[in-house]
């Protein structure tokens, strides 16, 4: 036995000392990422407060003067709030329309984006750095960007922010999916391979059954995503509830009630749609109620 200790002891000693040189290492390397992020986050803050018109600290005394007056505004003309929640739900169908047509259109493409950038199961093998790329370009262009370059082009209307919410949704959608495709099971799609089926036969009959709860399940939750996205756009004109809303803070007081308005409706409709697509979510993903 004391042999044996002995001839063990000095390699357990170096072990523990290799594992303690590495935690200092990891340690040394946290407090440098740590330094290096707090420096940026001050510089940017400095940089920024020096750049803003009126000053951070001097605006941040007021920063609930507007809502105040907004609140007001609405609380005074609460008689008129029923009449304003009937006049902007036509624009709020409108929004989300545009956000269920580009959910559909951006999953439709991210699906067979996801199954060319797959490794096992892509068409063309070794263009799947291409197809990877891609999807990494569609979702580092914001939709607000593509938005104003298609109402450049087409003009103002629901059909730029629907190409532009569908092309990231694309990109976004095409990332997760491919990171489901790889939990696949292949043996299915060898079977089918076997038989003479083609491509398109082996992902829709061996891959897509597989993975279609769960392609469902982030199809729901980008489409929330998609709401909001779809309200932000129309303050640059693309329609919808946010145009409504950009008219109606742009004419300043006098105006505040129907602003009140359309932010009531645009919380009520998100939290349904929340409140639903985790509802439908949970029942895909586990099988259980929600």
């Amino acid at each position: 036995m004391a042999e044996l200790s002995a001839s063990t002891g000095p390699g357990v000693m170096d072990t523990r000392a290799q594992y303690m040189a590495m935690i200092r290492r990891k340690r040394m390397y946290g407090g440098l990422m740590l330094s290096i992020f707090t420096l940026l986050m001050v510089s940017g803050f400095i940089l920024a407060d020096e750049r803003n018109a009126g000053g951070f600290w001097d605006g941040i005394l007021n920063i609930f003067d507007f809502p105040s007056e907004v609140v007001s505004e609405a609380w005074s003309k609460i008689d008129l709030l029923p009449g304003h929640l009937v006049t902007f739900f036509p624009a709020l169908v409108e929004t989300i329309n545009i956000a269920a047509v580009s959910s559909l259109l951006g999953a439709a493409v991210g699906m067979v984006l996801s199954l060319l950038s797959t490794r096992g199961l892509a068409r063309f093998p070794r263009l799947i750095p291409l197809f990877r790329r891609i999807m990494d370009i569609m979702r580092a262009i914001p939709e607000i960007v593509i938005a104003l370059v298609l109402i450049f082009i087409l003009g103002g209307g629901p059909v730029p922010a629907m190409i532009a919410i569908a092309f990231h949704t694309a990109g976004a959608l095409g990332k997760l999916f491919s990171e489901v495709n790889e939990n696949a099971d292949l043996k299915p799609v060898e079977g089918l391979q076997s038989v003479g089926a083609s491509w398109a036969q082996r992902m829709w009959l061996g891959v897509i059954p597989q993975v279609a709860p769960n392609y469902l399940s982030y199809a729901l939750l980008r489409f929330e995503i998609n709401i909001r996205a779809s309200a932000i756009l129309g303050f640059v004109g693309a329609g919808g509830i946010g145009y409504e809303l950009k008219n109606a803070m742009s004419w300043g007081q006098g105006k505040f009630d129907e602003a009140a308005a359309i932010f009531i409706l645009l919380f009520l409709s998100i939290v349904f749609f929340d409140q639903l697509s985790s509802h439908f979510r949970n029942r895909l993903t586990s099988g259980g109620p929600a």
